[in-house]
């Protein structure tokens, strides 16, 4: 009934070497691997040097919000002048054979923002898919 060590093999494994020698790699791995991180080399295309004016095409069609001061704001699409009231009749005559609906507003820097607001509806409900602005940035090519 005597417990005691009997002196036969143990079938437990000793795991401290085997942690030494991990801890080992991990400071060689963290070593050898750069601190910094290095993305992906790529060339990020650049805007031309000089700025040159595109042919002008006739299927673009700009909306332009002029302000008058205290008038009432001026209203053209491509440079004809429309009233208000004929904006939407006019563009929905204009996009009703159109395949690619794309339309662009452009409002005076000095023009309150529910003007431009306005033209984007007369666009919606025109059946215009996509309406972009045309801010200054965006005409200085930036």
């Amino acid at each position: 009934m005597g417990g005691g060590n009997t002196g036969g093999a143990m079938s437990d494994m000793n795991v401290t070497p085997l942690i030494d020698v991990l801890l080992v790699l991990l400071i060689i791995f963290m070593v050898i691997v750069p601190v910094t991180p290095r993305g992906l080399e790529t060339l990020v295309p650049q805007p031309p040097k000089e700025h040159h004016e595109d042919p002008v095409n006739d299927r673009t069609i700009v909306v332009q919000v002029l302000s008058n001061g205290a008038a009432a704001p001026a209203y053209k699409i491509n440079d004809n002048s429309f009233n208000k009231s004929d904006l939407e009749p006019k563009l929905v005559e204009i996009f009703a054979t159109r395949q690619e609906k794309v339309m662009f507003v452009k409002g005076d820097k000095d023009l309150d923002f529910s003007k431009v607001a306005e033209v984007i509806d007369f666009g919606h409900q025109a059946g215009v898919d996509n309406i972009g602005l045309i801010t200054p940035r965006v005409e200085a090519g930036q």
